[in-house]
């Protein structure tokens, strides 16, 4: 039997001993992908203009902002540089902030 060389030793993935992973829609291109291995990015919006914000923070107004959440797939995240491609070395050690 033939063994076929593996790239990475998760598969790309976070799962863990979990078992099964939940299914996320990509943000980008509508592809399914799993929970565990999409590129998550959060966004905190405010529902006002900016320039009457502005104003309005000046004036000393409390106003909400609104949490948004996206998942994109590998493909899109690459391609918005959520994410970057990353050596072999570099792959073993997990990146913290945005990565080009």
């Amino acid at each position: 039997m033939i063994k076929i060389t593996k790239k990475r030793k998760s598969g790309g993935r976070n799962k863990g001993g979990k078992g099964n992973a939940g299914m996320v829609t990509c943000s980008a291109c509508s592809k399914s992908v799993p929970r565990d291995k999409a590129k998550k990015q959060t966004k905190t919006r405010s529902l006002v203009d900016p320039v009457i914000f502005r104003e309005l923070r000046k004036e000393g107004a409390h106003l909400p902002r609104v949490e948004t959440t996206e998942y994109f797939c590998i493909n899109c995240a690459v391609h918005r540089g959520i994410t970057g491609i990353r050596s072999k070395d570099d792959r073993k050690t997990k990146p913290r902030g945005r990565i080009f």
